[in-house]
């Protein structure tokens, strides 16, 4: 087997080859697109070079002119990022890998790439791919896959970066997409040395679109222009900014498409104005961040395991008002609120685990996703208006707890470690959880996770079984990645229950709806490779 080396190197010799890939990719052929792909691998190209040219082939083609479009009488959501998600997460997951499978995350990239082409033709049954599964029938000469929003030019704008930034918000708020991204260009391209607080505005524009219902909708935001900033941001660090043009094409650009949901970060804005600075709410307009909000982001306290208790309880079973209670009274109580987004992330958690049906899994993965990145997104900015998203976290959470026990899912398991493992090994009993997620066979996966968090204090060996075993399953990578965001939480996350995102990490993974044979895509890499384990 190559060493795959992780550091972008110059295309030299590989361009006919990524020209192969890109030809299978638009004519939409999974396996024509592995086979070039598994000859870029045997090759040694690097990793970071293939997630640069994948992205470069796939980004004119995963954008929609809106996302909802109203078919036949009906709303219909249309998504369309899963290409940048999962390019995102394979530079994490690669480095879990087992030696020698480092480009197995790269490789469900790529099996999915062809099937996330021009999503809104695909939601009409016009254009084969991820969301033609569900239809009967083979669609005869589909066109070619659709560019709706043509690449462009920056615009420079001669005034300071506040102003700046107000206007490029103002024109994503709008709807107005060609002049937002134009916009962006020239503030992220005119003023590197700027750019962390242009990047952290963008996230901002991310977290604050989520919808504000979920219950008998099937037409939401689900918090995706949030991770597709995330991703924008990560790929362009990894890549390098003078390589991420693709990158800000393929992620930046959709922030303005619409419909927006703002309602929910609204109402953290007046739970901060009125309950954190103690002003009457009024019909005048408000703006600005005051000394009383930024004095809560210096909390540096712990949260108690009696405040967790009644934070997690308000967040899953209590009506929305208590939320928004207890995470104020834990703020003025002096507690960090990085501290408190971990256990808004338990609480996400937990309801992946009280959830057992196959196709009900998608408000909890995207509301962890979502916990997720505002971790995330205090990790890595100092973005002055960051607080809110602990309300609009707690919304999400909150919201979706409600959802689940609305349709009949929020039930709490008992969970029963399997007996007699004290004779077993860490790798032995890692090893019975990658077997039983890949089985799907979901209470024997969180039973052996939860085994060995009983034996064992170094859970190394079972965060890269799960991490290999989310990888093997395939077909929607975009699944993968919830499974990243819930180990990248385990290893940041201070809540003395942490172990629970582990056991939901098993759960989600074996548990959540699968798309034809979702072992297909490993096995092929596995074969093409020489890998045993994996065929």
């Amino acid at each position: 087997m190559p060493a795959y080396p992780f550091a972008a190197t110059p295309l030299n010799g590989a361009r006919p080859a990524y020209a192969a890939l890109e030809e299978r990719v638009l004519a939409r052929d999974q396996v024509g697109a592995s086979e070039a792909f598994y000859e870029l691998a045997q090759a040694g190209r690097p990793l970071r070079e293939m997630v640069a040219e994948a992205v470069r082939i796939h980004a004119p083609y995963t954008h929609v002119p809106y996302h909802q479009r109203i078919d036949d009488g009906y709303p219909n959501f249309v998504n369309n990022d899963h290409c940048l998600l999962s390019a995102r997460a394979t530079l994490h997951l690669a480095k879990l890998m087992p030696k020698g499978l480092e480009m197995l995350p790269m490789a469900q990239t790529i099996w999915y790439i062809p099937t996330g082409l021009d999503i809104w033709n695909q939601k009409v049954n016009k254009a084969p791919g991820h969301y033609t599964r569900g239809f009967t029938g083979k669609i005869e000469n589909p066109p070619a896959p659709v560019v709706y929003w043509p690449d462009q030019e920056p615009w420079y704008e001669n005034a300071a970066l506040p102003e700046r930034l107000a206007n490029w918000l103002t024109q994503v708020e709008r709807g107005e997409v060609i002049p937002a991204y134009r916009t962006f260009l020239g503030l992220i391209e005119g003023h590197p040395e700027q750019r962390k607080e242009v990047l952290a505005e963008l996230m901002f524009a991310g977290l604050i679109d989520v919808q504000d219902r979920m219950f008998y909708n099937r037409s939401y935001t689900t918090g995706h222009k949030s991770y597709r900033a995330r991703a924008t941001i990560e790929l362009g660090n990894a890549l390098g900014w003078e390589n991420a043009h693709d990158v800000i094409y393929a992620g930046v650009l959709d922030m303005a498409v619409g419909p927006r949901w703002y309602s929910t970060y609204e109402m953290a804005c007046n739970v901060i104005k009125s309950c954190i600075e103690g002003e009457a709410l009024h019909a005048v307009p408000y703006g600005g961040v005051s000394e009383a909000e930024q004095a809560m982001l210096r909390n540096n306290l712990p949260l108690t395991p009696d405040d967790e208790g009644t934070l997690l309880d308000a967040l899953l079973h209590k009506p929305e008002t208590e939320y928004i209670k207890h995470i104020t009274g834990l703020l003025q109580s002096g507690r960090d609120p990085r501290r408190i987004i971990d256990t808004i992330q338990i609480a996400a958690a937990e309801i992946e685990l009280a959830t057992q049906g196959a196709s009900n899994f998608s408000m909890p993965m995207h509301c962890y996703e979502y916990c997720n990145t505002v971790g995330w997104f205090f990790d890595n900015f100092d973005h002055p208006r960051r607080l809110r998203f602990l309300y609009v976290a707690g919304a999400f959470v909150n919201c979706t707890a409600w959802h689940q026990k609305n349709t009949g899912e929020l039930h709490r398991q008992v969970l029963h470690a399997p007996s007699g493992t004290d004779s077993l090994t860490q790798q032995q009993l890692a090893d019975r959880v990658e077997a039983a997620v890949c089985s799907l066979n979901a209470p024997e996966a969180v039973g052996w996770t939860e085994a060995y968090l009983e034996c064992f204090a170094d859970t190394a060996p079972l965060v890269q079984a799960l991490a290999l075993a989310a990888t093997r399953l395939g077909n929607d990578p975009h699944n993968q990645e919830i499974a990243q965001c819930m180990l990248e939480d385990f290893a940041k996350n201070r809540s003395a229950r942490r172990g629970r995102l582990l056991l939901a990490c098993a759960q989600q993974t074996a548990a959540h709806r699968k798309y034809g044979d979702p072992l297909e895509c490993s096995r092929r890499f596995g074969e093409a490779m020489g890998i045993a384990r994996l065929q």
